[in-house]
C-alpha cells in the first residue's frame, strides 16, 4: 500500500482538468461486470511518473481470485448473455461509439499516457490515440463482414460454414503503447462476438482503466469487457492458466511469451503472440539519404526505442557507412530530450527504473565489446526520471551483445555490410523476425530484398508505417499470429462445418 499521491507535484505540467480529476479518484479500481471494485486481497500498487519518478495513482492489486471472478462473469456474459447473439450492425454501433468517444476525450487521454508512460505529448496526440480511435473504427466495419461459405459438396448435401466467436478472451498488453495496444486486442475481439478480460501493464494501468469507463457509456453489455490491473505473476499468469479462458492474447517480451505458451497447456487455449524484435534497417549507397537517416532515426529513436518493431540493427553499406553514421549521430544530437508534457519535446524518459537499468547495463555491455558511442551512450543529465540520451553505436558488429539482444532503448548499432548478399544474411542473423526495412532506389533489389528478410513487415523507403487494415505479427520468436487487418479475426473466430443431407 503506497501513499496519497501529491498531484500537484506528480504531474505537474498537465493541463487536462480531465486527466486530473481521472487521477485523484485513487486508489483506481478493477472492472468486473460493469462496475469498478476494489480487488479482493485489498492491495494497492504505485504507478509512478517516469520523468520525476513520482506516484500518480495508487492502482488495485487484482490477482487470482479476482481473475476468477472475472472469468465467471465472462463465462456468464458470453454463453447467457446478448454479445455474442448480437446483430452485427449492432456491434457496429457500439465499437463506432468507443471510436467517438475516445476521439471526444484525446486531449485527456493523451496527457494520462504521457504521464504514466513517459512517452512524449507530441506522440500521444498524433500517434497513440489518433491510431486507437481508428483501430475501433475499422472493426466496427468489419462486426458486418464475417462471413461463412457455402461449399460445393455432394449434390444430396448442403455442406456451409460458420465462423463463429472463440469465447472468453484473456488479453495482456505491454507497456510501450498501452491504450493502443489495447485497442488492438479489444477492437477484433468485439467485433467478433466475444467477451474479453484486459490484463493492462502494470507500469501503464491508468489510459485501459480510463477507456473501460468510456465503454461503460456505451451500451456493451456488463461483463463482456473487465479490465484486471496487476501484476504478471499474479494477475497475468492467472489468465493464462485459467481453465476457463479460450484464448490468450499478448503482446511483450519473448522470454513471457514461452511463459504463456507453457501455462496455456491446461486447457489447450488458443495463443497468439507478438513478441520482441531486433529488426535489420538496411541502406544502400543510393538511397536518399536525408530521407533514410530521417526514417531510421524515427525508426529508433521514437517512443525512446521501446517499440517492438525498433529498427535497433541499422546496416550500412561500407562506403557510406561513415557518412550515414555522421548524418545519424547529428539528428540524434537535435533531439529535444526532456518533460514529455513539453509540446516541443520528442524524447521523454524510459518507463520504468527497471528499464532504465536494463538500458543502461546495454549500453555498459556495448562499450565493453568495443563499440564506440558516436553520441550519448550515457543517462540523461536530468536530475529525476529515467532518461537516457539517444545513442547511435559504431563499430558493431552482429556478434555483440547489443546487435543479439532486444535492448528496447534509444540505442541504434550501426554495422556494415558488403552487399545485398551480406545484407540478408546479416539482417536475418538473429532469433527474431518482427520487423525489417530496405533504403533503396533501386525498386527490383527492393521487392527481392523484401522477399528474402524473414520478417513479419518489411517496409521500403520508409519506417514504422502502421495501418489498422494491414496484418502485423512477427516470424520466429518474434511471434505467431497476426493482429490487424483480416487477419485478426481469425484470431478472434473458430469455423464449423455444417452438412445438411437434402
Amino acid at each position: 500500500m503506497g501513499a496519497t499521491p501529491s498531484l500537484e507535484s506528480a504531474a505537474r505540467g498537465a493541463k487536462s482538468s480531465a486527466a486530473l480529476e481521472f487521477l485523484r479518484n485513487s486508489p483506481k479500481k478493477l472492472l468486473i461486470n460493469g462496475k469498478w471494485v476494489a480487488a479482493k486481497s485489498g492491495k494497492t500498487f504505485e504507478t509512478l511518473n517516469p520523468a520525476n519518478e513520482e506516484v500518480l495513482a495508487l492502482v488495485a492489486e487484482g490477482d487470482k481470485a479476482d481473475v476468477d471472478e472475472a472469468v465467471k462473469i465472462a463465462r456468464k456474459a458470453y454463453e447467457e448473455g446478448p454479445w455474442a447473439s448480437a446483430r452485427p450492425h449492432d456491434r457496429t454501433k457500439v465499437l463506432l461509439k468507443i471510436a467517438d468517444l475516445i476521439d471526444k476525450h484525446a486531449e485527456e487521454l493523451a496527457e494520462l499516457e504521457t504521464l504514466d508512460n513517459g512517452k512524449p505529448l507530441f506522440e500521444s496526440k498524433n500517434i497513440d490515440i489518433p491510431g486507437a480511435a481508428e483501430t475501433f473504427r475499422y472493426y466496427a466495419g468489419f462486426a458486418t463482414k464475417i462471413y461463412g461459405e457455402t461449399n460445393p459438396s455432394d449434390p444430396s448435401m448442403f455442406n456451409y460454414t460458420l465462423r463463429e466467436p472463440v469465447g472468453v478472451c484473456g488479453q495482456i498488453i505491454p507497456w510501450n503503447f498501452p491504450l493502443l495496444m489495447a485497442a488492438w486486442k479489444i477492437a477484433p475481439a468485439l467485433a467478433c462476438g466475444n467477451v474479453v478480460i484486459l490484463k493492462p501493464a502494470e507500469q501503464t494501468p491508468l489510459t485501459a482503466l480510463r477507456l473501460g469507463e468510456l465503454i461503460l457509456e456505451t451500451d456493451l453489455p456488463q461483463g463482456v469487457v473487465q479490465i484486471i490491473t496487476g501484476f504478471g505473476p499474479g494477475a497475468g499468469s492467472s489468465i493464462a492458466e485459467h481453465p476457463d479462458i479460450d484464448k490468450v492474447a499478448f503482446t511483450g517480451s519473448t522470454e513471457v511469451g514461452k511463459l504463456i505458451l507453457k501455462a496455456s497447456t491446461g486447457n489447450l487455449k488458443r495463443v497468439s503472440l507478438e513478441l520482441g524484435g531486433k529488426s535489420p534497417n538496411i541502406i544502400f549507397p543510393d538511397a536518399d539519404m536525408q530521407q533514410a537517416v530521417f526514417g531510421s532515426s524515427i525508426g529508433i529513436f521514437m517512443n525512446q526505442g521501446q517499440v517492438c518493431c525498433a529498427g535497433s540493427r541499422v546496416f550500412v553499406q561500407e562506403k557510406v557507412y561513415d557518412q550515414f553514421t555522421d548524418s545519424m549521430s547529428q539528428f540524434a544530437k537535435s533531439i529535444t530530450l526532456g518533460n514529455p508534457l513539453d509540446a516541443s519535446t520528442r524524447m521523454g524518459p524510459l518507463v520504468s527504473k527497471e528499464q532504465h537499468d536494463r538500458v543502461k547495463g546495454y549500453l555498459k555491455a556495448g562499450k565493453e565489446e568495443g563499440a564506440k558511442a558516436k553520441i550519448g551512450g550515457e543517462p540523461g543529465k536530468q536530475e529525476r526520471g529515467y532518461f537516457i540520451e539517444p545513442t547511435v553505436f559504431t563499430g558493431v558488429n552482429n556478434q555483440m551483445k547489443i546487435a543479439r539482444e532486444e535492448i528496447f532503448g534509444p540505442v541504434a548499432s550501426a554495422i556494415p555490410f558488403k552487399d545485398e548478399n551480406d545484407a540478408v544474411f546479416q539482417g536475418n542473423d538473429t532469433t527474431y523476425g518482427l520487423a525489417a526495412a530496405v533504403w533503396t532506389k533501386d525498386i527490383s533489389r527492393a521487392h527481392t530484398i523484401a522477399r528474402k528478410l524473414k520478417a513479419g513487415t518489411v517496409w521500403i523507403n520508409t519506417y514504422g508505417q502502421i495501418d489498422p487494415m494491414s496484418p502485423f505479427g512477427g516470424y520466429k520468436q518474434s511471434g505467431f499470429g497476426r493482429e490487424l487487418g483480416k487477419y485478426a479475426i481469425d484470431l478472434y473466430t473458430q469455423i464449423k462445418s455444417v452438412y445438411l443431407k437434402l
